[in-house]
């Protein structure tokens, strides 16, 4: 399911990719079972980040930070986290397949792309920018990709990348029946902090979806 150039390969050593591919999956607007889930991490990401110092020192967000220095940006979900956390931002509920997968980035800090897997054109390659590559954004709008940024791309075109995400057309719709998952591990984050953080997901999915299936879980480390 995944080629990974050798241009990877070199820029980034000890990175790691997961994957997960989910069938018989729902996306209502609202779940009353993820409505009880959402409370509950509410309260462990309280505990876990009592203040910014607790968020700055936890390694994932280090991990991620580092990344997004070389581009003069600030880790997007270390930012949702805070709004959440010590702004008292509520976690959006208009679809549930996607907060699942926010919510895991919450409780878990690692970036993840979803997509719809009926629209993936197989097989999805790993690569680095090399800085003129385009692709078009859910919010519609043409983004040329950063130089030496992580990015995937199927037979048809990017997919997501690291620092702009997914793309328009492969998101998560109302009618997606089946559900794939990329998670952007940049050097370190551990093989078990991924493995956690899949497992994590799939729990709010099924919660959500009560025949929900793992067809495919990998994890790829360089």
């Amino acid at each position: 399911m995944l080629n990974v150039t050798d241009a990877w390969r070199k820029a980034y050593p000890e990175a790691s990719v997961g994957i997960m591919v989910i069938n018989n999956v729902l996306n209502p607007a609202q779940n009353k079972a993820l409505a009880i889930h959402r409370q509950a991490l509410l309260e462990i990401l309280g505990a876990k980040f009592s203040d910014q110092k607790d968020l700055n020192d936890y390694s994932p967000i280090k991990a991620y930070n580092d990344y997004y220095k070389r581009y003069g940006k600030t880790y997007h979900v270390k930012q949702q986290i805070e709004s959440v956390v010590f702004k008292g931002k509520k976690i959006p509920d208009k679809a549930s397949l996607v907060e699942a997968m926010f919510m895991a980035e919450l409780k878990n800090c690692l970036l993840t792309a979803g997509h719809d897997y009926t629209t993936l054109k197989m097989p999805i390659t790993l690569n680095v920018a090399k800085g003129s590559e385009k692709y078009t954004l859910i919010n519609e709008r043409e983004q040329q990709l950063k130089q030496e940024d992580m990015f995937m791309q199927d037979n048809e075109g990017i997919i997501s990348s690291i620092i702009y995400g997914p793309d328009l057309r492969t998101r998560i719709k109302s009618s997606t029946q089946k559900a794939a998952f990329f998670i952007y591990a940049p050097p370190g984050i551990t093989q078990k902090e991924i493995s956690d953080h899949l497992s994590d997901i799939y729990t709010y999915v099924a919660s959500i979806s009560a025949m929900a299936k793992i067809e495919l879980q990998q994890i790829f480390r360089n």
